[in-house]
């Protein structure tokens, strides 16, 4: 395959082309400051130590603000560099994991920053991801190839293979690649793994006294590379748009024919941010979601019994069709299912070969594994992904539930406490309708701005960051930028099970729809009303101008994050304080002083017990 190639482009792809995405006043002109805060704790203190043994050289770095203005430069709690006339620098940049809307602008956006403080620097792009960087198969990133695939969707400028870089072999392989390359900086667009992958890379990297510093950009069309620092991810916005639509045309055709239940699968392998979205957005008949099947331990015969108990309510209301979405993960958060997938993991990785699995299986998974399809037999017997995960993409989970929800139908019907019509549905996995579409104006300016972040990140000299904006419901006007160390992002689960070890590696997790968030709030609220009112509702196609194109996705813009811009607020108000209650002040101020300090330490010290609500495997 050639890479970076000009391709030809339709009347919509060469106006998007056109388009230059927002950047933020923090961003703009040459005097962007880049502040240093204080080095960061993890979320859990319980986890530090073991944080810290497996990355003695990345931990504990500052969180970073950019800013434009250099009286910000007056705290005491920060040090700062301003960036003016700056060196050239030779950058690297790969596609790392499954491609997702947005990730050309990323590169369109580092381009863009480093050849406007100073037009001898070079970005080089590895072709093919992760295999292109071991054996260092490069292009330079040009003004022609940047025209051509700025704000247009996919990852065909640089392709991409394998989404890891885990093994010895592998991260000698990229080291080896950066040096002889002369890398100044190493940027790696992907989601969790990816990052994760990232983070280790970095600290090697350092060990190895490279010059090469490693920075990740939060990419993946799960949503699911979200935490205190990350908001979103590139991609997710267009993802949930183009399947809210698909939705949305199904909800119609429905609602037409009044005869057809459509069981429709989306992509969410550990959670499910995009059926949760797109549920918000189209609002179809009903959505199981991973996360209350887990919390909630249902068995596949539970969930059976719910999908059919609301279509019994249904055909009492004369309604004989509906839309059901499902995530991709929701077979694997089956409490039975995932313990014969556990055991079919196993002996995968003992090499017992396909057909003899499952003849190996213990009695109990035996007995739920002939009970089966047998196309779901076959789907769970594929080889395991590189994250030893099963093959969630291609385990037909909504043909199963309607086939199990037929079957449960039927018999209801015999034995007379159904009386409706006969249920039919039509199955439907959209897994890949979306992944290469064009981007939404929110993504195109998202990644772009990264894109940006990423440069001024390396320039600054920083390793093991991941480039971050917050406040991203807001307005571009109003996005705070700046990185916060891999590290930081970073939990140790403890695991359970026979032959698992009793703590895992440190790793950046995927983070579970909360069921305690606003955005699944709304979802619960408005449940009743979408199973039983048809109050189907179409966001239609992206919009890029005019009426709708700064529409962001509902879970982001309920949210109530910006915890960048909270921490810097409070490192001001502590600036305030120090400057206030200095020796010498009155009496009256240093008691009142002393008090509320008093009372805020005992608050947070009760609200900082670490919880052990691990998620355990």
């Amino acid at each position: 395959m050639d890479f970076g190639v000009v391709m030809e482009l339709s009347g919509i792809q060469k106006h998007r082309s056109l388009y230059v995405p927002e950047l933020p006043p923090c961003l703009q002109g040459s005097n962007v400051q880049v502040e240093f805060g204080e080095a960061i704790a993890v979320s859990d203190p319980t986890d530090a130590l073991s944080i810290q043994r497996s990355f003695p050289l990345t931990y504990g770095q500052p969180l970073i603000h950019l800013s434009n203005s250099i009286s910000n430069n007056s705290s005491k709690g920060t040090t700062a560099q301003v960036i003016k006339d700056l060196p050239a620098i030779r950058v690297g940049i790969v596609f790392c994991g499954r491609q997702s809307p947005g990730g050309h602008n990323v590169i369109c956006g580092l381009r863009d920053a480093i050849k406007s403080h100073n037009p001898k620097s070079t970005l080089i792009g590895f072709c093919g991801g992760t295999e292109g960087l071991f054996s260092k198969k490069t292009i330079e990133i040009t003004e022609d190839i940047v025209s051509t695939y700025r704000n247009q969707g996919g990852y065909d400028m640089l392709g991409r293979t394998k989404d890891q870089i885990r093994t010895k072999e592998q991260v000698k392989s990229a080291l080896d690649a950066c040096q002889a390359l002369k890398l100044d900086g190493l940027v790696i667009i992907g989601g969790v793994l990816s990052n994760t992958d990232a983070a280790q890379l970095a600290e090697t990297f350092a060990s190895a006294k490279c010059l090469t510093k490693v920075i990740g950009v939060p990419v993946t069309l799960y949503g699911d590379l979200k935490n205190q620092f990350v908001e979103a991810n590139v991609g997710f916005d267009s993802i949930c748009k183009v399947n809210s639509q698909l939705i949305s045309n199904l909800c119609t055709d429905a609602l037409s024919a009044e005869k057809y239940y459509y069981f429709i699968r989306l992509m969410g392998r550990r959670a499910s941010h995009v059926a949760l979205e797109c549920t918000l957005q189209s609002h179809p008949n009903m959505v199981i979601l991973s996360e209350e099947i887990a919390a909630s331990n249902l068995t596949l015969f539970d969930i059976t019994k719910r999908i059919c108990d609301a279509v019994q309510a249904r055909a009492e209301e004369d309604k004989y069709h509906g839309v059901i979405l499902l995530p991709e993960g929701l077979i694997e958060s089956i409490p039975e299912v995932h313990t014969l997938l556990q055991e079919i993991l196993a002996l995968h990785k003992k090499g017992v070969p396909v057909d003899s699995i499952s003849a190996q299986l213990s009695p109990w998974a035996s007995a739920l594994f002939e009970f089966l399809p047998p196309y779901i037999k076959v789907q769970l017997l594929l080889s395991p992904e590189s994250d030893d995960s099963a093959q969630l993409s291609q385990i037909e989970t909504e043909k199963l539930l309607a086939q199990l929800v037929e079957t449960e139908m039927n018999k209801r019907t015999q034995n007379g406490t159904y009386t409706g019509k006969k249920f039919s549905s039509i199955s439907h996995f959209f897994g890949y309708q979306a992944r290469g579409s064009l981007p939404s104006k929110f993504d195109c300016d998202y990644a772009y701005v990264l894109g940006h972040v990423s440069y001024h990140l390396l320039d600054a000299g920083v390793n093991g960051y991941m480039a971050t904006v917050t406040n991203l419901k807001d307005p571009v006007s109003r996005w705070c930028c700046g990185g916060a160390p891999f590290t930081a992002m970073m939990a140790v689960k403890r695991l359970h099970g026979p032959g698992v070890s009793p703590i895992g590696k440190p790793s950046i997790h995927p983070a579970a729809v909360d069921l305690r968030g606003k955005p699944y709030k709304m979802l619960i609220q408005e449940a009743e009303s979408f199973l039983m009112d048809d109050v189907y509702r179409n966001p239609g196609p992206i919009q890029f101008e005019g009426t709708g194109s700064e529409i962001k996705p509902i879970s982001l813009c309920v949210e109530d994050q910006d915890y960048m811009g909270r921490v810097k607020e409070l490192q001001n108000y502590l600036d305030m304080v120090r400057m206030m209650v200095k020796p010498g002040c009155s009496q009256e101020v240093l008691k009142a002083a002393v008090s509320s300090m008093s009372s805020v330490v005992n608050v947070l010290s009760i609200m900082s017990v670490p919880s052990k609500g691990q998620a355990s495997l």
